[in-house]
């Protein structure tokens, strides 16, 4: 069952290896990476953080804000990006067994999407976040971009 603190692992610096399709629609297209480094800080006493991503090569910034409803005892992730100063519809979820799954509606391209977020692999030093998009009422899944965090070490 998920609770306030199920992002507390996320505070703090890391680096992130990108890899992201070149059409997200597409499960044929190439994968491209990236770089990047990642800032985590805590709100609400643990039931809110934000991060934000700094992208140099690709010239942009994101930032996602979390907040925990204890009431539904579900996250709500709100991505935004330097690119064009609005927040996406949020993808919603929990946390059960280490893994946390997030789920929302948005459009990519044109075309109605239904949005996955995925976290998993998640322990003191690393994490693996995953998108995924399906155009077809959740049959299939087109994984289209996937981070990579490792835990910044005081050198880095």
């Amino acid at each position: 069952m998920s609770a306030a603190h199920d992002f507390d692992f996320f505070h703090g610096e890391w680096d992130v290896l990108n890899r992201r399709r070149t059409d997200f629609l597409n499960a044929e297209s190439d994968w491209e990476e990236f770089p990047a480094v990642n800032r985590c800080w805590s709100l609400f006493d643990g039931a809110a953080n934000v991060d934000e991503i700094d992208v140099p090569s690709q010239g942009w910034k994101g930032l996602t804000l979390r907040l925990f409803d204890p009431a539904a005892r579900e996250w709500s992730l709100n991505w935004s990006s330097s690119r064009g100063g609005k927040l996406f519809p949020p993808v919603i979820g929990r946390f059960a067994d280490g893994r946390g799954e997030f789920y929302g509606d948005d459009t990519h391209d044109g075309k109605d999407v239904r949005v996955r977020f995925l976290w998993s692999g998640i322990s003191a030093t690393r994490a693996r976040w995953e998108q995924a998009f399906s155009v077809d009422g959740e049959k299939t899944w087109v994984t289209n971009w996937v981070m990579e965090f490792t835990r910044r070490t005081p050198a880095s």
